[in-house]
């Protein structure tokens, strides 16, 4: 039986091309730890994550020291058991974001290693319910654009042949906001999608509020109006409002997506990845969802999520937020306003090693 033999580290420090800020940050800064893992056949799988800002030097921390040594010796196919192994190993720190972070680099190094064992694409191995997705845009929509530019964007999203656009909202009064959302409606019209993006800054009385005046806009969702530890006050909203509501890129496990879905505290899930652990735990809250008739539209991480969304029945959107296209060959294929699901076996992400070994903070790699 085939084991693993090795395990590289290491970590490379991004900055977003266009200026991102919402109600609570400024995007400035995206560690990328990446994992490497071979076998004793020779295959080789490659998987990451994400921080925004900062954390990735913990990340790496945990891999090097405690998660990346645990693999050695352990059989690449056995992925369900190495994941649950290595959550019950961090038992003192998960649930939480470092945790799941690092275990999803090593879990999707090990789907990498499974699709190309098996020659086949992601999307495929992974379930294959379709090979395209419709694209939304959230690049031009962060908190300090001025709502002519606003528009301007969306215009030009909708020229390109994308189904939609998502802005940031949580201005310092509703009435901004709703100046913003009411412009770029009357710009598009009413036959395209508007989401938008509180990330978590507002209150219960006041997401309530702000909802209901965003209503007469008809938008596609309103994404993280509150704390995601606050699954009352989701609920709360989510029975005064014709709006639906999206969580999910602030949820580490499975079990805090089940609870939401279960009391009714949103409508559309957003099961990021990087942050719920890996490919492994982000099937089984697609698959959830899907039992309760809720669509998945995943947070970032595009060049990974369109191969999810593509394995799963309940996809319905796909977030165009360029992340990899600098330490990358090649880029989300997109054919009229929809993303491709990569035919490569692998997740399908063509890595530029030069590129990345040029990038990577010397202080955070290692082998096992």
């Amino acid at each position: 039986m085939n084991k693993i033999e090795r395990v590289e580290l290491m970590m490379v420090d991004l900055v977003p091309k266009v200026k991102r800020t919402d109600a609570i940050q400024s995007f400035i800064s995206q560690q990328t730890p990446i994992v490497k893992i071979i076998d004793s056949d020779g295959i080789e799988g490659v998987g990451y994550s994400y921080t925004i800002g900062t954390g990735g030097s913990s990340v790496m921390s945990l891999l090097k020291d405690h998660l990346a040594p645990q693999l050695i010796g352990r059989s690449p196919d056995n992925i369900e058991a190495i994941w649950r192994d290595l959550k019950l190993s961090t038992n003192a720190t998960y649930v939480g974001p470092i945790t799941a972070l690092a275990l999803a680099a090593i879990d999707t190094a090990l789907w990498d290693m499974k699709c190309k064992r098996a020659k086949l694409p992601l999307h495929v191995m992974a379930g294959g319910a379709a090979d395209k997705v419709k694209l939304y845009t959230t690049e031009g929509g962060w908190l300090h654009i001025e709502k002519e530019k606003l528009v301007e964007d969306a215009l030009q999203a909708k020229e390109l042949g994308f189904y939609g656009a998502k802005f940031k909202v949580g201005k310092p009064h509703v009435a901004d906001d709703v100046m913003r959302i009411a412009a770029v409606r009357e710009a598009v019209g009413s036959n395209w999608d508007i989401m938008v993006d509180a990330n978590q800054s507002l209150t219960v009385d006041e997401s309530i509020r702000r909802a209901k005046n965003f209503e007469p806009f008809d938008l596609a969702w309103i994404e993280e109006p509150l704390p995601a530890e606050d699954v009352d006050g989701h609920i709360r909203l989510c029975q005064s409002t014709s709006t639906p509501i999206a969580v999910g890129e602030s949820m580490y496990s499975m079990a805090h997506f089940r609870e939401y879905m279960q009391k009714g505290a949103c409508s559309i899930v957003q099961v990021d990845v990087a942050r719920v652990g890996g490919i492994t735990p982000w099937l089984k809250v697609a698959h959830t969802a899907e039992s309760f008739n809720m669509p998945v539209c995943p947070h970032f991480l595009m060049e990974l999520h369109v191969s999810l969304v593509c394995a799963v029945q309940n996809n319905r959107w796909l977030e165009y937020i360029p992340q990899l296209d600098d330490i990358t060959t090649k880029g989300l294929e997109i054919v009229n306003g929809e993303a491709i699901a990569p035919k490569a076996a692998g997740l399908g992400i063509a890595w530029d090693w030069d590129e990345l070994n040029a990038r990577r903070i010397n202080a955070h790699t290692a082998v096992i």
